[in-house]
């Protein structure tokens, strides 16, 4: 997918959309929803953990890094979840990976306004964000494979 738009001087300029990077932590048939506290227009709606894959970083090592900084944990990056998700007019694009936690980890809600871990059947129990909606299908025969 790219995205393409007319510069100054009429020309078009090409460029691949922006990747986010999202994380599926899946423990004992539960996964991780967080609910976000910022900005106005998004607070109160659930998403999963993750950010923007910056210049020179993998999407594993951004995803990584994310729920480092946003949840306090280390992570092991699985395969991914669901299909490659638009967002920002076409100028993203939200990829979602199953994630496992190392360690022993207990995830925080450093950045959330609070966590909760789902089951299958309470997937819809959240308000989730638009772009994550299409990933959650994808995940209830993840969550029932790892009860």
């Amino acid at each position: 997918m790219r995205t393409e738009r007319v510069t100054g001087n009429g020309q078009a300029d090409r460029r691949e959309p922006r990747v986010v990077v999202g994380a599926a932590i899946i423990v004992a048939g539960r996964v991780l929803a967080c609910e976000r506290s910022a900005p106005p227009e998004v607070a109160g709606r659930w998403e999963f953990p993750g950010g923007k894959v910056e210049p020179g970083e993998t999407e594993t090592e951004a995803l990584a890094r994310e729920c480092a900084e946003e949840l306090g944990v280390r992570v092991a990056v699985g395969a991914r979840v669901g299909r490659d998700v638009r967002m920002a007019h076409g100028r993203s694009v939200l990829r979602v990976y199953a994630a496992r936690l190392l360690h022993g980890d207990q995830p925080e809600a450093l950045e959330h306004a609070e966590l909760r871990w789902l089951t299958a059947a309470e997937l819809d129990s959240v308000d989730w964000l638009p772009a994550d909606v299409p990933i959650v299908p994808a995940l209830r025969p993840l969550l029932a494979a790892s009860d």
